[in-house]
């Protein structure tokens, strides 16, 4: 008798157990639309067991523009809040899994995937301001520069061919960077010494060439100068056929 109303009581049970491993979802009516909801929801559920009940009004977890960024449809970043209503976080962990980005990316109702879950931010790039003394700059940059670089026009058949010109190195997104800290970038180091910053040679590693020796005060004044330089026109990009 005792085992029957165990048995009982189990089956009484699951169905209540069952219900609790849901909850509810705001989803926009302008990603509902599209149909990614129908196709993302019953995934989830379908591997982990807890259902979700999408809804317009307000739920227990929501897509939206604030939370965790999950995916990105166009240019638009959806993001996921969730309440402490248990399972909110299972599903979060999930969205942000490798099979749930699989599964974001895999919706392509016209056979090109309509959201991608790459929704990692490019790193932004910290400008220092420019305080240094640029005429100052354009006369120590042709003196320690000029035999490897094209400076200017007046070096322009004194440099080597196979350097970037500085007209060139102002085209990059991070040429302040670069030139902040040029003597740590390969070959510089071999043969540059800055006072004050770097250790000297070793006595076993001797500069190849002449040295280049330069102070901070020179450094900013050659990054003054270079931001005068007008960046090359490196033309329209190549156009494969």
């Amino acid at each position: 008798m005792l085992e029957k109303i165990a048995v009982c009581v189990a089956l009484l049970a699951g169905p209540a157990v069952a219900q609790d491993k849901a909850f509810t979802l705001h989803a926009p009516a302008t990603l509902t639309d599209t149909g990614f909801i129908k196709h993302l929801l019953p995934r989830f559920s379908l591997k982990t067991g807890i259902r979700i009940t999408a809804t317009a009004g307000a739920g227990e977890a929501a897509f939206g523009t604030s939370g965790t960024p999950v995916f990105k449809q166009g240019e638009t970043v959806w993001h996921f809040t969730k309440t402490d209503v248990p399972h909110t976080d299972t599903f979060e962990a999930w969205l942000l899994s490798d099979i749930g980005k699989r599964t974001i990316e895999a919706f392509a109702p016209e056979g090109d995937a309509m959201f991608s879950a790459d929704v990692a931010l490019p790193a932004k790039v910290q400008i220092v301001a420019i305080t240094g003394d640029a005429q100052l700059g354009e006369a120590t940059s042709l003196k320690k520069c000029g035999r490897c670089h094209v400076v200017n026009a007046s070096n322009r058949m004194k440099a080597i061919g196979s350097t970037p010109s500085f007209a060139l190195m102002r085209t990059f997104p991070d040429w302040q960077q670069r030139f902040e800290a040029f003597f740590v970038l390969k070959p510089h180091p071999a043969f540059t010494q800055v006072a004050d910053i770097t250790e000297p040679f070793a006595a076993n590693l001797p500069s190849p060439i002449a040295p280049i020796e330069v102070t901070l005060e020179q450094i900013d004044a050659i990054i003054a100068f270079v931001a005068t330089i007008e960046p090359a026109d490196l033309g329209a990009p190549i156009q494969s056929q």
